[in-house]
């Protein structure tokens, strides 16, 4: 059983708040989870307190355990000190798509 951190959405309608849960991989996102570990509200300014809760004893206590956290999970994380996040890095992206399509036909004709 792979076990994920993840975010998993409620809310209403335009108005998202989520819940950051531990959960087995193969479960739907906003479906069954093993335990929640606290709430994300982006709708709130980045700078109030209110905008992330997380009970990080349970978070450390699941990442000893194994626990993969997800991409945003994992910012999160980065931010509270708890881990690491590595720089992810895509040169690409910067280049417009049709550059990027005569390079990619320009290297298959090579």
């Amino acid at each position: 059983m792979s076990v994920v951190i993840r975010l998993a959405r409620a809310g209403t309608k335009k108005r998202p708040v989520y819940h950051v849960v531990v959960a087995d991989s193969r479960f739907p996102r906003d479906g069954r989870f093993i335990e929640r570990l606290g709430y994300f509200n982006p709708l709130l300014p980045k700078d109030n307190e209110s905008r992330l809760k997380l009970d990080m004893d349970k978070v450390k206590s699941w990442l000893a355990k194994g626990a993969q956290p997800s991409d945003r999970v994992m910012r999160f994380l980065d931010a509270a000190g708890v881990k690491k996040r590595e720089a992810r890095s895509n040169p690409q992206k910067a280049v417009p798509r049709k550059e990027r399509k005569a390079q990619a036909e320009a290297a298959a004709k090579a």
